[in-house]
């Protein structure tokens, strides 16, 4: 839920995109602001080959579902949408199942979707990462199929990197990410989850993203925090592209 204010998001929006749209020749750029900032990020961001993406969405088209959101009410502006995000399954007690439903009916509705997966510290310290990962991308990517490979998106976001300043180190990240993708391959076949991107997020800065996107499985970054500053936002975008232009 930030920035509260709709002046001041457009602000944060056109401070990224002066330097942001200098730097995209080997990345995808794409903003994911509150429900309410949409429309006039979305004018702002017109023809900067920026995407726009919302932070969450409902399962139903349409009907008696009270402050909820559907994927087809976002499809005039959105080319994005994010499902499944760790915030929303420990705050809001999100289930996979729930997230499964988001992430077919965003699908059907012709966006492109962001599947969230992580584990809890607990899990973490236990030794249980990769048994949960594995457990929520089945369950999450349930209703998939090959055809939506090119427009499905899997963050490894693990919840204990959320928002605290402790970024997993880049070689859980690897190990983790080689994992979805495996996960993934079984779910819907390896030639099509080549084309699946797996991205990392948890405290990503322009410091550490480098550690993560020189990694030979990462697709990119879900940047949060570091993004609502615009000068942050954007060194992240240049490195990632300069990694990405030497790299592939």
């Amino acid at each position: 839920m930030n920035p509260v204010d709709g002046g001041e998001a457009v602000d944060l929006v056109k401070g990224v995109l002066g330097i942001a749209t200098e730097a995209v020749d080997n990345v995808e750029v794409a903003l994911f602001p509150p429900f309410p900032w949409l429309l006039g990020v979305a004018e702002v961001l017109e023809g900067s080959g920026v995407k726009l993406g919302a932070q969450d969405c409902f399962w139903e088209v349409s009907g008696a579902y009270t402050g909820e959101v559907s994927p087809v009410m976002l499809r005039g502006w959105c080319q994005w949408v994010i499902v499944g995000h760790s915030e929303r399954r420990v705050i809001l007690g999100e289930t996979d199942d729930m997230v499964a439903r988001k992430a077919s009916a965003a699908l059907a509705a012709g966006l492109n979707v962001i599947v969230c997966v992580g584990e809890l510290e607990d899990h973490y310290d236990a030794g249980k990462s990769d048994e949960i990962v594995t457990g929520q991308v089945k369950a999450s990517l349930a209703n998939c199929s090959a055809d939506d490979s090119s427009r499905l998106v899997v963050a490894y976001e693990p919840v204990w990197a959320i928002g605290t300043g402790k970024n997993a180190d880049p070689e859980h990240a690897y190990k983790t990410m080689r994992l979805i993708r495996r996960v993934v391959g079984e779910l819907i076949g390896a030639g099509a989850a080549r084309k699946v991107r797996v991205l990392y997020g948890g405290s990503v800065t322009a410091a550490n993203v480098e550690s993560y996107v020189e990694l030979p499985l990462c697709d990119g970054c879900l940047v949060g925090g570091a993004s609502l500053k615009a000068d942050e936002f954007a060194q992240i975008v240049r490195v990632t592209n300069e990694v990405y232009g030497h790299n592939r």
